[in-house]
């Protein structure tokens, strides 16, 4: 069948690396894809019982002088709708309260108080000033395409290597034991805490670097989305051919290009984005080898429950909290959970009161393997557990300031933004060379998202797009070329 129309990118996913890929080629001609009436997948606004929420937990971070997003931002000529938050994040944790903020000695202060160590200062100064390092480097390379990408991806390991030296091999666990020595669990659980937001791990089982990237964010700028992260998403793409509730069902490579049937009719295109994760793209692919490259990315087992509500109260509150327990949350990884508040001059979010978002860690397995009775029963347990202890932190408030509520686990994720977990496999030493990366072994097929190098939140997802984005143009500059010496030699 020959196409009618050929686009030079399909994009199927409108997540956050979906949506910054066709943003940076808004020049091509590009068609984005999503199965959800919204756009955004886990960064999503949407929309129920006549209030908005946000999908997931809503700190933008990276907006700043030097980073990547506004890198992105200002080649786009975008400017974004946001509101610096005053603290990053409050800590809770029993009776102490710690403030996540950019100011480091206020930080500092409040650490000694809270977990007296002679060696606080060397440890977080040493834990910033590493991703300080990081950001200021240049081409961040990762790629297995072939043995050039695999040469180039090697020599910035090197680079990395020049870069920090013998803090490249450190564990995080074996840094912590020869700075700060044996902590108290409170402290541990104060670390680890964090790290579960933000590299999906605890430091036991991760590097130094990765330690440093995950406990550095509340230092940089944190900013609030006006009208909900679903609102930068739309923005963006604005001026995009976008596609909603519209679901690829197929995609097949034909001699020229890839074909894409969808669950309304059938695209043609030379590149194809995935912006579905690793584990779920193999599924849309008729070819046997195509399945078989996917199928050798094992499932990271961990999601979220996410739990909304409609709080009416004139109390004012910070944009994020995080509330460490003694227990662990029931049927769930973590003992601690994350708040996030709308804004109360938020027009959208905070009509009928502040629009709240709570999220903790849980294996994405174990909502989907238990029957339609026991599924509603351990919801409906996580949930009230978490309604109770928000309240016991936030005791001004009563329970009958709630007049909504209602929770979401891997399953709801995986009906709605058509993903069971969150995250990919932590980056390692040793993994560093296994982790799935933007190209693919095939021709004009690419994925963006967290379940890639380099990992999470905007600026993990955005420094995979910055390598995909590079691809992109030296694979069309070469296509260029080629065409242009074949004329030639025709000509001779």
């Amino acid at each position: 069948m020959k196409c009618s129309k050929v686009f030079d990118v399909a994009i199927v996913g409108s997540g956050i690396g979906g949506t910054l890929i066709a943003a940076l080629n808004q020049n091509k001609n590009i068609i984005v894809f999503e199965k959800d009436k919204n756009v955004g997948g886990c960064a999503s606004t949407f929309k129920r019982f006549g209030n908005y929420y946000n999908a997931g937990a809503t700190t933008f971070m990276g907006y700043e002088e030097g980073h990547i997003i506004k890198k992105m931002f200002d080649a786009i000529g975008f400017y974004p709708n946001i509101k610096k938050s005053q603290t990053a994040i409050r800590v809770i944790q029993g009776n102490t309260v710690i403030d996540r903020q950019t100011d480091f000695e206020a930080f500092l202060e409040q650490i000694q108080e809270a977990y007296p160590n002679k060696n606080n200062r060397k440890f977080w100064q040493t834990i910033k000033e590493i991703d300080e390092k990081f950001w200021q480097l240049n081409d961040i390379y990762y790629s297995k395409k072939n043995i050039i990408s695999y040469l180039k991806s090697a020599w910035f390991f090197i680079w990395l290597f020049k870069t920090y030296k013998g803090i490249l091999f450190k564990s995080a666990c074996s840094f912590i034991e020869t700075t700060l020595g044996k902590i108290s669990r409170e402290y541990e659980n104060f670390i680890n805490a964090q790290l579960l937001i933000t590299v999906q791990s605890t430091y036991q089982t991760i590097p130094l670097l990765s330690m440093a990237l995950g406990l550095a964010y509340p230092f940089h700028k944190v900013y609030y989305v006006n009208g909900g992260m679903g609102s930068l998403i739309e923005e963006l793409l604005k001026e995009i051919n976008v596609h909603t509730q519209e679901e690829v069902l197929c995609v097949y490579k034909d001699k020229k290009f890839y074909r894409i049937v969808t669950n309304k009719q059938e695209y043609c295109a030379y590149h194809v984005v995935l912006n579905s994760t690793v584990y779920d793209s193999g599924k849309l692919f008729v070819q046997e080898n195509i399945q078989n490259y996917y199928q050798q990315f094992s499932l990271h087992d961990q999601s979220a429950f996410v739990l909304y509500m409609i709080l009416q109260t004139q109390e004012e509150f910070l944009h994020h909290y995080q509330i460490i327990l003694e227990k662990t949350i029931p049927h769930t990884l973590s003992n601690s959970f994350f708040v996030s508040f709308s804004d109360q001059y938020d027009e959208k979010l905070s009509k009928n009161g502040y629009s709240i978002t709570i999220s903790c860690h849980t294996k994405a397995l174990f909502w989907k393997e238990l029957n339609s009775k026991e599924y509603e029963e351990k919801k409906l347990q996580t949930q009230e557990f978490l309604v109770q202890a928000f309240l016991e932190h936030f005791k001004m408030l009563q329970r009958q300031n709630i007049v909504c509520c209602f929770s979401a686990t891997s399953k709801t994720f995986q009906r709605y933004a058509h993903r069971l977990n969150c995250g990919g496999n932590k980056l390692s030493l040793k993994s560093f060379f296994n982790l799935p990366c933007a190209s693919t072994p095939f021709s004009g097929l690419y994925n963006v998202g967290d379940t890639l190098f380099s990992g999470q939140g905007w600026p993990g997802v955005a420094l995979g797009v910055e390598i995909l984005h590079k691809e992109l143009n030296e694979t069309k500059v070469c296509e260029t070329l080629g065409a242009t010496l074949k004329k030639s030699c025709k000509t001779v």
